[in-house]
């Protein structure tokens, strides 16, 4: 965000989707343990038929990814904050209606989604 503000909360909204959605797909390309561990298979149980492989960890993270995993990190509560304390919330139309508002703006990413198919 770099200090910036962000006029209309669906924007501010939909930069914290966007940055969590990168968060996200960082996190699926990094090994799953931070430090050199051993593959193991999972056991099969009574209720699950499939055994889970994990291979080698290697557990070297690039810097470069360390700190775009941090930054990311570090932005969401930061974008959350902002979205929720924006000056949308404090409207004399949603008083009584804060509730049914936040849930269609925490949507309107997929709308937009939907629009652009």
């Amino acid at each position: 965000m770099s200090g910036r503000t962000i006029d209309r909360a669906e924007d501010a909204e939909a930069f914290k989707v966007t940055r969590l959605n990168e968060y996200e797909a960082l996190c699926r390309t990094l090994p799953w343990s931070v430090t050199p561990e051993p593959g193991w298979t999972s056991e099969k149980y009574v209720l699950n038929d499939r055994a889970v492989s994990f291979p080698d960890s290697p557990a070297e993270q690039l810097e470069e990814e360390k700190r775009l995993r941090q930054r990311l990190l570090a932005a969401t509560p930061r974008l959350s904050i902002e979205v929720s304390t924006h000056p949308y919330w404090e409207t004399p139309a949603l008083q009584g209606n804060v509730v049914d508002a936040r849930m269609a703006l925490k949507h309107v990413h997929e709308r937009a989604e939907d629009e652009a198919a």
